[in-house]
């Protein structure tokens, strides 16, 4: 064929194959947004009026009640008491099993597959969930919520824990097994050196995501500043939802602040 002839040739992007999948998952996504339309059964009255409901809900909660500052203040605190003390539960709980989830540490498939299981089940119950659970097995109170955020975040920092490991440079670590290093310092010389930020990396921004999951926690029980929240909204005092839902929002910014500035000096 000449150069002629491949130059007046019809250039598409896309192969024929290509354009039908395309085609296929565009009306895919136009079909699943229509049923799941008609499956929540929007009211289009609600909808008319929902900045009239919003408008006189702001106007409830202004000006803000700031008697209600101090049982906020004793919620705040044991929401961040949860959190810390969740998340270090958590770290201690998924560290050995995402040892054994990682395959270069672990080379045996059947207990890879249960630490990803494990993985799976933490992850795939949301934290309000696992609250209800030990609220229901300890009573309401703040054990329940600290168990609630522990359990929800082995899947997380296990996870992430693993792929880092699998992740490490294997140079090292082949020299300090052919010096006849045992397993234990192996993994203290040759994976934790590499892993290191990572592993801070991940604890900090779990805990930074635990100070916001436990904050609704006291909605079912689990104790915190959901605690406060939940008084107020069954009362329905709106000046004081304002004051909770403000110091929620505080404490999440200087909760980001601190991770942002702790990760920029040690990592």
């Amino acid at each position: 064929m000449t150069v002629a002839a491949q130059l007046d040739r019809d250039w598409q992007r896309f192969t024929p194959l290509k354009r039908l999948s395309r085609f296929a998952f565009y009306l895919f996504a136009v079909l699943a947004l229509v049923i799941s339309l008609r499956t929540i059964d929007v009211i289009p009255e609600f909808l008319y009026d929902a900045p009239d409901q919003m408008t006189d809900l702001f106007k409830r909660m202004w000006p803000p009640d700031l008697s209600y500052i101090q049982p906020t203040l004793q919620g705040l605190i044991e929401t961040l008491h949860i959190a810390t003390l969740g998340t270090i539960i958590a770290i201690v709980l998924a560290v050995p099993i995402g040892l054994l989830a990682a395959r270069n540490v672990t080379p045996n498939f059947a207990l890879n597959l249960f630490a990803k299981f494990v993985f799976v089940t933490s992850r795939s119950i949301n934290s309000l969930v696992w609250a209800l659970l030990f609220v229901a097995v300890f009573g309401p109170g703040p054990l329940a919520g600290t168990l609630a955020i522990a359990f929800r975040s082995i899947g997380f920092t296990g996870k992430l824990f693993a792929e880092a490991m699998e992740e490490a440079n294997a140079g090292s670590i082949e020299a300090l097994t052919a010096a006849g290093a045992s397993r234990m310092s192996t993994l203290l010389l040759g994976y934790w050196p590499q892993i290191r930020p990572a592993f801070w990396s991940i604890a900090l921004f779990r805990w930074d995501i635990n100070i916001r999951e436990s904050a609704v926690l006291g909605i079912v029980g689990a104790g915190g500043v959901g605690v406060a929240l939940d008084t107020a909204l069954n009362l329905l005092y709106w000046d004081q939802v304002a004051v909770v839902l403000i110091a929620i929002f505080v404490v999440v910014v200087l909760a980001e602040i601190v991770v942002t500035s702790v990760r920029t000096r040690i990592l």
